[in-house]
């Protein structure tokens, strides 16, 4: 933006006049409040962040693409590393985006920014709960198709109402959400 602001403001604004016009200027000038903008869901009227660099939900669940990511600091490679994941497929949660970054969080709050390359859309869920049947169909008196283990990372294929169907190696079933970390209360997958 080139130029001079000229004239006076008048002695009385409202609130909401200077909010609109500090948020009009931001945005003229390119910066992150722009593109980090809550907007209205049709749902309910709820608020929705969306990330500046992709236009996609924040929060959102990642996975990681290698079997090593590094989380660093802030957004750049020179940043310190603080946290470093080894564990192939573990589901993040992307909670802001900056460039070509990404600051994820684990199912313990932990983590940093990680380069977008390092991060896959495919969906995963970390089993929270030790011997968790999973199921044939979803409800709690399915036969069980096998017992998962506490920390087990596994495909989510699809989630609907409190149940969200898996699949571990080459097996596949259902497990209640309640008992996954890496999919939202409510959120439907197909």
């Amino acid at each position: 933006m080139t130029g001079k602001l000229r004239g006076r403001f008048p002695r009385t604004v409202a609130p909401g006049v200077v909010l609109a016009l500090v948020l009009a200027l931001a945005a003229a000038m390119g910066t992150r409040a722009q593109a980090q903008t809550a907007i209205q869901t049709a749902a309910g009227g709820a608020t929705l962040q969306r990330g500046p660099e992709t236009g996609l939900p924040l929060p959102r669940y990642v996975s990681l693409k290698s079997g090593e990511g590094r989380a660093r600091r802030g957004p750049n490679r020179s940043h310190r590393v603080d946290w470093l994941f080894t564990r192939r497929d573990m589901p993040l949660r992307v909670t802001a985006e900056f460039e070509h970054w990404r600051r994820v969080e684990d199912h313990e709050g932990q983590g940093g920014w990680m380069h977008h390359s390092l991060l896959s859309g495919v969906r995963t869920a970390l089993v929270m709960h030790d011997m968790t049947p999973m199921r044939a169909r979803p409800a709690s008196n399915a036969p069980e198709v096998a017992l998962l283990e506490r920390g087990v990372v596994a495909r989510i294929l699809g989630c609907e109402d409190a149940w969200c169907r898996l699949r571990v190696d080459r097996v596949r079933g259902w497990v209640p959400r309640a008992t996954i970390w890496g999919v939202d209360p409510g959120e439907t997958l197909n």
